[in-house]
Protein backbone atom coordinates (compact mmCIF):
# COMPACT_ATOMS: atom_id res chain seq x y z
CA UNK A 1 0.00 0.00 0.00
CA UNK A 2 1.39 3.87 -0.98
CA UNK A 3 2.22 5.50 2.14
CA UNK A 4 0.86 8.96 1.34
CA UNK A 5 -1.73 9.82 -1.72
CA UNK A 6 -0.49 13.05 -4.02
CA UNK A 7 -2.78 15.68 -5.60
CA UNK A 8 0.12 17.15 -8.11
CA UNK A 9 -0.88 21.01 -7.76
CA UNK A 10 -1.16 23.17 -11.63
CA UNK A 11 1.51 25.66 -12.04
CA UNK A 12 3.58 25.92 -8.30
CA UNK A 13 6.11 28.54 -8.41
CA UNK A 14 8.91 28.24 -6.74
CA UNK A 15 7.82 25.67 -4.67
CA UNK A 16 9.57 25.83 -1.07
CA UNK A 17 8.98 22.66 1.52
CA UNK A 18 8.42 23.86 4.59
CA UNK A 19 8.55 21.37 7.86
CA UNK A 20 7.16 21.15 11.53
CA UNK A 21 6.06 18.41 13.55
CA UNK A 22 5.16 18.54 16.92
CA UNK A 23 7.10 16.62 19.64
CA UNK A 24 10.55 16.41 19.83
CA UNK A 25 12.33 19.81 18.42
CA UNK A 26 9.09 21.50 18.75
CA UNK A 27 9.41 23.21 22.44
CA UNK A 28 7.17 25.75 23.47
CA UNK A 29 5.26 24.08 20.55
CA UNK A 30 6.76 27.06 18.47
CA UNK A 31 7.47 25.54 15.09
CA UNK A 32 3.83 24.08 15.12
CA UNK A 33 2.28 27.35 16.09
CA UNK A 34 4.40 29.18 13.44
CA UNK A 35 3.38 27.08 10.60
CA UNK A 36 -0.22 26.99 11.75
CA UNK A 37 -0.28 30.81 11.71
CA UNK A 38 0.77 30.18 7.97
CA UNK A 39 -1.88 27.56 7.27
CA UNK A 40 -4.32 30.41 8.70
CA UNK A 41 -5.15 32.42 5.36
CA UNK A 42 -6.34 29.91 2.31
CA UNK A 43 -4.74 26.66 1.91
CA UNK A 44 -5.33 23.18 0.40
CA UNK A 45 -4.32 19.36 0.96
CA UNK A 46 -1.89 17.85 -1.51
CA UNK A 47 -0.69 15.10 0.20
CA UNK A 48 -2.11 12.89 3.05
CA UNK A 49 0.17 10.15 4.69
CA UNK A 50 -1.28 6.72 6.32
CA UNK A 51 -1.70 7.60 9.35
CA UNK A 52 -2.87 3.87 10.20
CA UNK A 53 0.68 2.87 9.60
CA UNK A 54 2.83 5.68 10.78
CA UNK A 55 0.96 6.21 14.73
CA UNK A 56 1.01 4.36 17.47
CA UNK A 57 -2.93 5.29 18.34
CA UNK A 58 -2.44 4.40 22.17
CA UNK A 59 0.29 6.83 22.23
CA UNK A 60 -1.54 9.62 20.01
CA UNK A 61 -4.82 8.73 20.84
CA UNK A 62 -7.78 9.97 18.52
CA UNK A 63 -9.60 12.90 20.22
CA UNK A 64 -13.25 12.02 20.82
CA UNK A 65 -15.98 14.61 21.44
CA UNK A 66 -19.20 13.72 23.22
CA UNK A 67 -22.20 15.99 22.90
CA UNK A 68 -24.83 15.59 25.73
CA UNK A 69 -24.04 12.44 26.36
CA UNK A 70 -23.18 11.10 23.00
CA UNK A 71 -20.09 10.31 21.41
CA UNK A 72 -20.14 12.37 17.99
CA UNK A 73 -16.81 12.98 16.52
CA UNK A 74 -13.16 11.33 16.11
CA UNK A 75 -10.38 13.66 15.40
CA UNK A 76 -7.56 11.24 14.10
CA UNK A 77 -3.55 12.42 14.16
CA UNK A 78 -2.31 13.09 10.58
CA UNK A 79 0.62 13.78 8.62
CA UNK A 80 0.05 16.16 5.74
CA UNK A 81 1.56 18.55 2.99
CA UNK A 82 -0.86 21.87 2.46
CA UNK A 83 -0.67 24.29 -0.11
CA UNK A 84 0.20 28.19 0.13
CA UNK A 85 0.42 30.02 -2.33
CA UNK A 86 1.76 33.47 -2.00
CA UNK A 87 2.92 35.64 -5.20
CA UNK A 88 6.32 35.41 -4.73
CA UNK A 89 7.09 31.61 -4.22
CA UNK A 90 4.45 28.88 -3.11
CA UNK A 91 5.13 27.53 0.03
CA UNK A 92 4.43 23.64 0.37
CA UNK A 93 4.29 22.88 4.41
CA UNK A 94 5.03 19.09 6.18
CA UNK A 95 3.11 19.60 9.24
CA UNK A 96 1.28 16.99 11.64
CA UNK A 97 2.83 14.41 14.37
CA UNK A 98 6.14 12.97 14.70
CA UNK A 99 5.09 9.80 13.20
CA UNK A 100 6.05 6.77 15.36
CA UNK A 101 6.89 4.25 12.53
CA UNK A 102 8.40 3.88 9.46
CA UNK A 103 10.98 6.51 9.32
CA UNK A 104 12.64 5.04 6.61
CA UNK A 105 9.54 4.67 4.17
CA UNK A 106 8.86 8.18 5.23
CA UNK A 107 12.07 9.77 4.05
CA UNK A 108 11.86 7.81 0.77
CA UNK A 109 8.45 9.25 0.34
CA UNK A 110 9.59 12.40 0.98
CA UNK A 111 12.61 12.72 -1.38
CA UNK A 112 9.97 11.27 -4.08
CA UNK A 113 7.22 13.78 -3.21
CA UNK A 114 10.57 16.57 -3.58
CA UNK A 115 11.17 15.80 -7.18
CA UNK A 116 7.47 15.41 -7.61
CA UNK A 117 6.61 18.72 -7.17
CA UNK A 118 10.25 20.25 -7.86
CA UNK A 119 10.85 21.62 -4.58
CA UNK A 120 13.71 23.87 -4.76
CA UNK A 121 14.81 24.44 -1.36
CA UNK A 122 13.98 22.44 2.14
CA UNK A 123 13.08 24.59 5.50
CA UNK A 124 12.78 22.79 8.81
CA UNK A 125 11.59 24.90 11.69
CA UNK A 126 11.87 23.55 15.24
CA UNK A 127 12.51 24.73 18.39
CA UNK A 128 14.83 23.79 21.78
CA UNK A 129 15.12 24.36 25.28
CA UNK A 130 18.31 26.44 26.29
CA UNK A 131 19.78 28.13 29.05
CA UNK A 132 18.11 31.98 27.56
CA UNK A 133 15.97 34.52 29.33
CA UNK A 134 12.43 35.32 28.38
CA UNK A 135 13.38 39.17 28.59
CA UNK A 136 15.30 39.07 25.24
CA UNK A 137 14.77 38.54 21.63
CA UNK A 138 14.77 34.72 20.98
CA UNK A 139 17.37 33.43 19.75
CA UNK A 140 17.49 31.24 16.32
CA UNK A 141 20.59 28.69 15.06
CA UNK A 142 20.86 27.29 12.00
CA UNK A 143 21.80 24.64 10.17
CA UNK A 144 22.36 23.98 6.60
CA UNK A 145 23.48 21.70 3.41
CA UNK A 146 25.77 24.45 2.30
CA UNK A 147 27.07 27.68 4.58
CA UNK A 148 25.62 30.39 2.26
CA UNK A 149 21.85 29.28 2.24
CA UNK A 150 21.34 30.96 5.84
CA UNK A 151 20.34 34.46 5.79
CA UNK A 152 19.05 36.98 8.11
CA UNK A 153 22.33 37.00 10.18
CA UNK A 154 21.87 33.15 11.89
CA UNK A 155 24.71 31.50 12.98
CA UNK A 156 25.00 27.81 12.47
CA UNK A 157 25.66 26.34 15.75
CA UNK A 158 26.47 25.04 17.91
CA UNK A 159 30.11 24.86 17.60
CA UNK A 160 32.13 21.50 17.60
CA UNK A 161 30.57 17.77 17.17
CA UNK A 162 26.72 17.61 18.97
CA UNK A 163 24.89 14.28 19.53
CA UNK A 164 21.59 14.17 20.62
CA UNK A 165 18.28 12.16 19.76
CA UNK A 166 17.41 12.56 16.41
CA UNK A 167 14.06 13.77 15.52
CA UNK A 168 11.93 13.07 12.56
CA UNK A 169 12.28 16.32 11.03
CA UNK A 170 15.86 16.19 10.92
CA UNK A 171 15.97 12.36 9.69
CA UNK A 172 13.91 14.37 7.11
CA UNK A 173 16.53 16.85 6.40
CA UNK A 174 19.42 14.65 6.07
CA UNK A 175 17.32 12.29 3.81
CA UNK A 176 16.48 15.11 1.08
CA UNK A 177 19.96 17.08 1.45
CA UNK A 178 21.47 13.28 0.23
CA UNK A 179 18.66 13.59 -2.70
CA UNK A 180 20.60 17.19 -3.31
CA UNK A 181 17.45 19.25 -2.33
CA UNK A 182 19.64 22.27 -0.95
CA UNK A 183 18.25 21.86 3.25
CA UNK A 184 17.77 24.45 5.62
CA UNK A 185 16.89 24.67 9.50
CA UNK A 186 16.12 26.91 11.91
CA UNK A 187 15.48 26.50 14.83
CA UNK A 188 14.58 28.88 18.04
CA UNK A 189 15.60 28.78 21.81
CA UNK A 190 13.20 28.76 24.45
CA UNK A 191 14.01 29.41 27.83
CA UNK A 192 14.44 26.10 29.92
CA UNK A 193 12.59 27.12 32.97
CA UNK A 194 9.40 27.39 30.75
CA UNK A 195 6.59 24.64 30.31
CA UNK A 196 3.78 25.21 28.12
CA UNK A 197 3.83 26.90 24.66
CA UNK A 198 6.15 30.42 24.07
CA UNK A 199 4.63 32.48 21.02
CA UNK A 200 7.36 34.60 21.09
CA UNK A 201 9.17 32.09 19.55
CA UNK A 202 6.60 30.77 17.07
CA UNK A 203 7.02 34.76 15.93
CA UNK A 204 10.49 34.53 16.15
CA UNK A 205 10.49 31.72 13.60
CA UNK A 206 8.10 33.55 11.21
CA UNK A 207 10.14 36.34 10.91
CA UNK A 208 13.03 34.48 10.49
CA UNK A 209 11.52 32.46 7.35
CA UNK A 210 10.09 35.31 5.95
CA UNK A 211 13.38 36.77 5.62
CA UNK A 212 15.08 33.87 4.25
CA UNK A 213 12.45 33.61 2.01
CA UNK A 214 11.93 37.01 1.31
CA UNK A 215 8.37 37.17 1.77
CA UNK A 216 5.79 39.25 4.31
CA UNK A 217 4.59 36.04 6.55
CA UNK A 218 1.15 36.78 8.33
CA UNK A 219 2.15 37.23 12.48
CA UNK A 220 -1.75 37.68 13.49
CA UNK A 221 -2.31 37.48 17.30
CA UNK A 222 0.52 35.77 17.98
CA UNK A 223 2.53 39.13 18.74
CA UNK A 224 -0.63 40.13 21.64
CA UNK A 225 -0.03 36.49 22.80
CA UNK A 226 3.61 37.14 23.35
CA UNK A 227 4.08 40.60 24.88
CA UNK A 228 0.90 38.95 27.15
CA UNK A 229 2.76 35.74 28.44
CA UNK A 230 5.71 38.64 28.70
CA UNK A 231 4.15 40.15 31.68
CA UNK A 232 3.06 37.16 33.32
CA UNK A 233 6.51 35.78 33.47
CA UNK A 234 7.96 39.41 34.57
CA UNK A 235 5.05 39.34 37.20
CA UNK A 236 6.40 35.88 38.37
CA UNK A 237 9.75 36.87 37.98
CA UNK A 238 9.96 39.82 40.49
CA UNK A 239 7.82 38.27 43.16
CA UNK A 240 10.86 35.08 43.31
CA UNK A 241 14.03 36.39 44.27
CA UNK A 242 15.46 32.95 42.92
CA UNK A 243 13.48 33.47 39.24
CA UNK A 244 14.51 36.88 38.91
CA UNK A 245 18.40 36.13 39.85
CA UNK A 246 18.44 33.08 37.75
CA UNK A 247 16.75 35.56 34.58
CA UNK A 248 19.13 37.80 35.71
CA UNK A 249 22.18 35.76 35.08
CA UNK A 250 20.88 34.25 32.18
CA UNK A 251 20.57 37.88 30.57
CA UNK A 252 24.56 38.58 31.40
CA UNK A 253 25.66 35.26 29.59
CA UNK A 254 22.88 36.45 26.62
CA UNK A 255 24.30 39.96 26.44
CA UNK A 256 27.81 39.06 26.68
CA UNK A 257 27.22 36.88 23.59
CA UNK A 258 27.54 33.66 25.26
CA UNK A 259 26.10 31.08 22.93
CA UNK A 260 24.69 27.57 24.46
CA UNK A 261 27.39 25.33 24.55
CA UNK A 262 26.91 21.36 23.25
CA UNK A 263 27.11 20.13 26.95
CA UNK A 264 24.42 22.87 27.85
CA UNK A 265 22.41 22.34 24.74
CA UNK A 266 22.25 18.52 25.69
CA UNK A 267 21.94 18.88 29.32
CA UNK A 268 18.49 21.02 28.15
CA UNK A 269 17.98 18.30 25.78
CA UNK A 270 17.90 15.63 28.38
CA UNK A 271 15.66 16.75 30.88
CA UNK A 272 13.37 17.91 28.62
CA UNK A 273 13.38 14.33 26.87
CA UNK A 274 12.76 12.76 30.93
CA UNK A 275 9.58 15.13 31.09
CA UNK A 276 8.11 13.73 28.01
CA UNK A 277 8.39 10.12 29.24
CA UNK A 278 9.66 6.64 27.62
CA UNK A 279 8.28 8.19 24.48
CA UNK A 280 10.81 10.83 23.87
CA UNK A 281 8.24 13.57 22.84
CA UNK A 282 9.01 15.85 25.72
CA UNK A 283 7.12 18.03 27.46
CA UNK A 284 7.78 21.81 26.58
Amino acid sequence: MPLYRLSVPDGLHDPVMVVALDGWVDAGSAATTAVEQLLARRSRIVARFDSDVLFDYRARRPTLEIVDGRADELSWPELTIRLSRHPEQDLLIMTGPEPDFLWHELCRAAVEIAARLEVRQWITLGAVPAPVPHTRAVPIMGTASRPDLLRGGVQPGPAGLLRVPAAAVSVLDVAVERANVPAVGYFAQVPNYLTGPYPAAAVALIRTLGRHLGLSLPIGELEQEAEALRERLDLVAAGDEATRSHIERLETLLDQDHRPSGDELISDIERFLREGGASGRGRP
